[in-house]
């Protein structure tokens, strides 16, 4: 087992960077515990790699520093950078299969993008309507 260990997580433009460390289990994301993090939605989304291994998250603090994006690409930049964390800290290759087993996005970033604006249109897709009279 490493003393500290840092990872990072990305989803659409949010990045987290978790400091994971020897502890009681306490859980904090941008400084506020995940006990009181709101949107609920986001929290459980955050707290998954954390229900799935509840031993080995009791035995350490996991420190989140979230930037850019929404609430939930936030959680789940979050949820990544924890589960990575936790499979580095303890060095467990059957952590990191069962993470793997319950979503692959647990442990590798989402590479999905917001598809680029077009001429003519008002986004990626639409288009202004063509009258031919």
């Amino acid at each position: 087992m490493a003393d500290i260990v840092n990872t990072s997580g990305k989803r659409k433009t949010a990045i987290a960077r978790a400091v994971v460390k020897d502890g009681e289990g306490r859980i904090t994301v941008n400084k506020i515990p995940l006990s009181i993090y709101s949107p609920e939605l986001a929290k459980l989304k955050i707290a998954e790699p954390l229900n799935i291994a509840p031993v080995q998250a009791g035995k350490v603090d996991i420190s989140v520093n979230v930037k850019g994006g929404g609430v939930m690409g936030q959680a789940e930049a979050a949820r990544t950078a924890i589960a990575r964390g936790m499979v580095e800290y303890f060095g467990d290759e059957e952590l990191e299969n069962v993470f793997r087993q319950y979503d692959r996005s647990l442990l590798i970033n989402d590479s999905r993008r917001k598809l680029p604006k077009k001429p003519l249109g008002r986004g990626a897709r639409k288009k202004r309507q063509k009258s031919y009279r």
